[in-house]
C-alpha cells in the first residue's frame, strides 16, 4: 500500500512537471508572438524624429500622439491610402466569398463534363509560387490592358483565389445532398438554391474566407507597389514606404501608420473569431 502511494505521488509529480513545462513553453510562445505588436504600438507614441535620433526602449517614457499627427500631416494622401486599402481589400474579399462559394458548390454538388479535370488544374495552380506569376500578370495588366495606376489593376488579379475555391468545395461537399435534392423537387432554381440554402449553410467557411482574404489583401505590398505610379493610388502598406528615405527613416511615424493599418485586422478578427475558430477545422472531421 505504501509503495502504491509513493508511486501515485511520483506520477502526480511528473504530471505537474509536464503540465508546468507545457504552460511555460506556451507563455514564452505567446510573449514572442505579442512582442512585435507591443513594440509597434509603443513605438508609435514616440516623438516624430529621424531613426538615428529616436529613443529605442521597451518602456514608454514620454508618450505623445505627435507621430500620429505627423503621419496624417506628412502627406495629403494619408487618408486616401487608407481609403484605397479598404476599397481594394473589400472588393476582393466580397468577390472571393461570392465566386469561390459558387465555384465550390459547382465542383462539389454539380456533375458536368470536365469537373474532375478542371478541379485538378485548380489544385495544380495552387502549387505555383506567387512570385512566378507576377511578371506575366504585370505584362497583362500594364502593357496589354493598360490598367496600371487604377483600382482595376489592384482588384482584378485577386477577384477569386484557387485556395478559397478549394476551401469552399471541401466544406460544401460535406453538406447533405438530400437537402439539395429536396429543394430541386420543390422547384428551386440553381441560383435560388445557392443563395437561399448553400450560402446560409456555408457561413462558417465564408467567414474564414473573408478573414483570410481581407487580411492578405490589406497587408499586401508587392503588387500595389508594382502597378501604382502616384501617391494618390497607393494603399496604406505602400504609402508607409514614403517615410523611409535613402539617408534616414521616420521610425515612430512609420510605426504609427503600421498601427493604424493593423486596426482593421484586429477588429475583423475579433468580430468573426467565432466563425474563424469553427472554420479552421473544415475538412478535419468527416461524417
Amino acid at each position: 500500500m505504501a509503495l502504491y502511494k509513493n508511486y501515485s505521488k511520483n506520477e502526480k509529480g511528473k504530471q505537474y512537471f509536464r503540465n508546468g513545462s507545457i504552460m511555460l513553453l506556451l507563455v514564452i510562445l505567446v510573449l514572442a508572438t505579442l512582442f512585435p505588436i507591443y513594440y509597434m504600438i509603443m513605438s508609435s507614441f514616440g516623438a516624430p524624429v529621424e531613426s538615428g535620433a529616436a529613443s529605442y526602449s521597451l518602456i514608454m517614457k514620454k508618450p505623445t500622439i505627435a507621430s500620429y499627427q505627423f503621419f496624417f500631416e506628412y502627406s495629403k494622401y494619408s487618408f486616401r491610402w487608407i481609403f484605397n486599402s479598404f476599397v481594394v481589400a473589400g472588393a476582393v474579399t466580397a468577390s472571393n466569398v461570392i465566386f469561390a462559394t459558387a465555384a465550390g458548390y459547382a465542383f462539389s454538388k454539380l456533375r458536368f463534363p470536365g469537373n474532375k479535370v478542371l478541379f485538378s488544374v485548380l489544385l495544380v495552380s495552387m502549387m505555383i509560387p506567387y512570385q512566378v506569376t507576377q511578371v506575366p500578370l504585370y505584362i497583362l495588366i500594364v502593357n496589354v490592358l493598360k490598367m496600371d495606376n487604377s483600382y482595376s489593376a489592384l482588384i482584378a488579379p485577386g477577384l477569386v483565389s484557387a485556395y478559397n475555391v478549394f476551401l469552399a468545395k471541401q466544406f460544401i461537399g460535406s453538406l447533405p445532398t438530400e437537402i439539395i435534392e429536396a429543394s430541386k423537387i420543390e422547384g428551386c432554381s440553381q441560383f435560388k438554391l445557392l443563395t437561399k440554402i448553400i450560402m446560409p449553410l456555408s457561413k462558417t467557411v465564408m467567414a474564414v474566407m473573408a478573414i483570410n482574404t481581407f487580411m492578405n489583401n490589406w497587408n499586401t505590398f508587392f503588387w500595389p507597389f508594382l502597378v501604382t505610379k502616384t501617391e494618390q493610388m497607393q494603399t496604406i502598406q505602400v504609402g508607409l514606404k514614403n517615410f523611409s528615405f535613402a539617408n534616414t527613416t521616420y521610425f515612430s511615424p512609420m510605426m504609427a501608420g503600421a498601427t493604424i493599418s493593423a486596426l482593421p485586422m484586429f477588429i475583423l478578427f475579433f468580430a468573426l473569431q467565432k466563425y474563424f475558430l469553427e472554420g479552421v477545422t473544415v475538412g478535419a472531421v468527416k461524417g
